[in-house]
C-alpha cells in the first residue's frame, strides 16, 4: 500500500478528514453524545454507559482527545473529560464548509 500523500491536500480537507476518522467508530459516537447530554464533566461512568472494557474506552478516548474533540482533567485517580465546545463547533462548522453544504448537481450517470 503508498504512503497517504496528506500534503497535496488543504490543511481544511485533512483537518476535516481527522475529524471523520475520529468519529468513524460506534463507540466514540456514543462517547461524544454522551458527553454533549451531560452538563458536567464524566469521570468513571463511561464504562457502564458505553459497556465496554475500561481499556477500550481509554483508547476512543485517547482518539478523541488527540484531535481535540474532548478535554480532560485529572482529579485525584481519575481523569474527568468533557466536550471542548469551541473546538467541537469549529470542527463541525469546517465538515459543514467543506463537504455538507457543497452544492450537488446530479448527473444522470450509471
Amino acid at each position: 500500500m503508498g504512503i497517504t500523500k496528506s500534503a497535496i491536500y488543504t490543511s481544511e480537507v485533512n483537518e476535516v478528514a481527522a475529524f471523520a476518522k475520529a468519529i468513524g467508530h460506534p463507540a466514540r459516537v456514543a462517547i461524544i453524545k454522551h458527553l454533549l447530554q451531560r452538563e458536567s464533566c464524566v469521570c468513571g461512568d463511561l464504562v457502564l454507559e458505553i459497556g465496554l472494557a475500561q481499556a477500550t474506552i481509554s483508547q476512543h478516548l485517547k482518539a478523541l482527545k488527540k484531535i481535540g474533540i474532548i478535554k480532560g482533567t485529572i482529579e485525584g485517580t481519575s481523569t474527568c473529560y468533557c466536550i471542548d465546545t469551541e473546538r467541537w463547533s469549529k470542527l463541525k462548522d469546517k465538515l459543514n464548509k467543506s463537504l455538507l453544504l457543497v452544492d450537488y448537481n446530479p448527473i444522470k450517470c450509471c
